[in-house]
């Protein structure tokens, strides 16, 4: 979770679109960030793969009110309701859109191209059916914005006693570095999410950085196989609260709309 995932581009950009608060360039242009291009395949009506413009406006003609973020991870199918093959589609991207007015969902196929120091990303979202039910175990904002309080006190007092890499002065200089850069390259939400569900999703994506930092540098102090178990047994839950929460704060915009 160091940085945004494809399918909240497109839920909160689509979503802004669909609420007609900003127009079809400027949402493409989010939604595609530094990749080279988006397609969509399998499209109702469509042969062939279709632009994001093109397909936005087909989707918002086939009854398509609003955009759900789906991150599954094995043995949690976050965010999505069926059947078995979108969810394992979905799960094998690590992520995808649900569309809500419409039974379809998309999920993304990544292709790099190009030699060292010149690849260039191009981004295939295959549309697929999908069953229309409850997503699976997204909390609302609220919840997860305490979800997220606790489970970050936690697993940073359990690293920092096990002086895991992760828990203290370089990490947060990492962290602040990371906020900066995302900062100066976009907005944390589309415009229509309410301050809630920026808040939630800025404090999801540092837990996400913290989990990755403290995975990425090694055991640090946690030298015998107990210590190693409870910093996995600590980072384990809270990843999963991170990305429970980033879900909810992309879906806030559907959810608040149903409300």
């Amino acid at each position: 979770m160091l940085s945004e995932p494809r399918s909240g581009r497109l839920a909160a950009w689509g979503n802004a679109l669909l609420a007609g608060l900003v127009s079809p360039d400027d949402a493409v242009l989010a939604i595609v960030g530094s990749d080279a291009v988006h397609r969509v395949e399998g499209l109702p009506g469509e042969s062939a793969p279709v632009g994001l413009t093109l397909a936005l406006g087909r989707l918002r003609a086939l009854g398509v009110r609003g955009l759900r973020v789906a991150l599954p991870a094995p043995g949690h199918p976050l965010g999505l309701s069926g059947p078995p093959e979108f969810n394992a589609r979905a799960l094998e991207a690590e992520e995808a859109v649900v569309c809500h007015g419409a039974a379809l969902g998309l999920v993304p196929e990544v292709h790099e191209a190009g030699p060292d120091g010149d690849v260039h990303v191009e981004v295939v979202w295959h549309c697929l059916p999908v069953r229309e039910a409850p997503p699976a175990d997204v909390p609302s904002l609220g919840e997860a914005e305490r979800e997220l309080a606790e489970a970050l006190r936690d697993a940073t007092a359990v690293l920092a006693r096990l002086d895991v890499a992760g828990s203290g002065p370089v990490a947060e200089a990492a962290v602040e570095a990371y906020r900066a850069r995302a900062e100066r390259g976009r907005e944390a939400l589309a415009p229509g999410y309410p301050p809630r569900a920026v808040r939630v999703l800025e404090l999801a994506q540092r837990v996400g950085l913290l989990v990755s930092l403290a995975h990425e540098n090694g055991h640090g102090g946690a030298v015998s196989a107990s210590e190693m178990g409870a910093r996995v047994a600590a980072l384990r839950p809270v990843e999963r609260t991170g990305r429970r929460a980033q879900v909810a704060a992309y879906n806030a915009y559907v959810e608040e709309r149903e409300r």
